[in-house]
């Protein structure tokens, strides 16, 4: 399943484009399967529906599952990758797993498997994830890279950039968000932000968003699902079980496969150009007012940091503290009630006033250490 024409604007990064993959149907690309494979009659009984639904490219399962703590189900080994090479005799579905050692690189590649994905958990080391490019170097597969536990999008792009020396072009990376301390109805913080900003770094890399992992519920899947799709996103990876409820390991973000094929059968998939020149004409206008808008920003912002360094000498002179708490709790209290009043989240405002307070200090800081 070699392909040609590989392009990326990204300098030494060599990606071939998705719809070049000999698997990629049409857009959304499809990756479904249960989360761990627990024994033959689950993982034949998921297969033959999701086969039957003809809307899934490829059939994944975890074989080897880290887990957080011990004495728990940490996947069946060796023996699921028998069961997974069967799928792909039976059903024709391309197969994949999480691979996370060099072993499990060995391992999955003597018995035919044709996708490995790097998990969050190993993104994260990057001893781990060099190990794993060297075991695939050579390798005629398909590599994920799901981003790192932590919003950190320079591990990401290290990951990615580490399979992609080891010769293998077929790579995409993997949304499936982010560990948080902050209070979110999600399993994991989405951060939409930070995979817009690795698919500007990298224009052509592909981009999976995991909705199962990021809700960590089945009720957030097609909601999640439809915003990655608003984004442009490539394709989408849904843990799927024949029989969720009794599931061994995340029962509750599992969908039986009826159901993922109704939130496939639902998502609105929109263009990323049009030829209407109407709509053209309008965006344009539209446009050149958010560049008004923009400069406008710019000149306050300018306007702000000026008075900052204003009082950051008045503060020197004075012998005080750059950093006066209570006076920047005030500031974002007043700023997130004024905010939502405006329709503004709070998220927004806490981002937006967290990067003005920090370069506020960083110009402070340079007053204090003036002469």
């Amino acid at each position: 399943m070699k392909t040609e024409n590989i392009t990326t604007k990204e300098p030494g990064m060599a990606i071939s484009p998705i719809r070049e993959w000999q698997v990629y149907k049409q857009r959304p690309l499809v990756i479904a399967g249960p989360c761990s494979a627990e024994s033959e009659e689950q993982i034949f009984g998921t297969a033959a529906e999701l086969a039957a639904s003809g809307r899934v490219d490829l059939f994944r399962a975890g074989i080897w599952k880290p887990r957080s703590r011990p004495d728990t189900f940490e996947g069946i080994g060796t023996i699921g990758l028998r069961w997974l090479r069967q799928v792909k005799e039976k059903y024709g579905l391309p197969v994949a797993v999480e691979v996370a050692t060099e072993k499990h690189v060995y391992e999955a590649l003597k018995h035919g498997i044709d996708a490995v994905w790097i998990g969050a958990r190993t993104t994260v080391n990057p001893f781990a994830v060099q190990e794993i490019a060297a075991a695939l170097r050579g390798a005629d597969v398909m590599v994920f890279v799901k981003n790192p536990v932590n919003p950190d999008l320079e591990l990401w792009i290290g990951a990615i950039e580490r399979i992609s020396k080891a010769g293998i072009s077929r790579i995409a990376a993997i949304h499936r968000g982010f560990s948080s301390w902050e209070k979110s109805a999600f399993r994991n913080h989405p951060r939409w932000q930070i995979p817009v900003e690795l698919r500007q770094r990298i224009p052509d890399l592909p981009l999976i968003c995991d909705p199962s992992h990021m809700g960590g519920d089945r009720l957030y899947i097609e909601d999640l699902s439809q915003k990655a799709m608003d984004l442009a996103y490539d394709g989408l990876m849904i843990e799927s079980h024949i029989d969720p409820d009794n599931a061994l390991s995340d029962k509750q973000q599992q969908l039986r496969p009826a159901e993922l094929e109704g939130i496939l059968s639902r998502l609105v998939l929109r263009s990323s150009t049009s030829s209407d020149r109407e709509f053209l004409d309008t965006m344009d206008d539209l446009r050149r007012q958010i560049d008004i808008y923009d400069e406008l920003l710019l000149d306050i912002l300018e306007n702000r940091m000026a008075v900052a360094e204003t009082i950051g000498k008045y503060k020197k002179e004075h012998n005080i503290t750059i950093l006066q708490s209570d006076r920047w709790k005030e500031v974002v209290n007043k700023a997130v009630t004024k905010g939502t009043k405006r329709g503004l989240t709070p998220e927004f405002i806490h981002t937006i006033l967290e990067a003005i307070h920090q370069e506020s200090i960083t110009r402070q800081m340079k007053v204090m250490k003036e002469e």
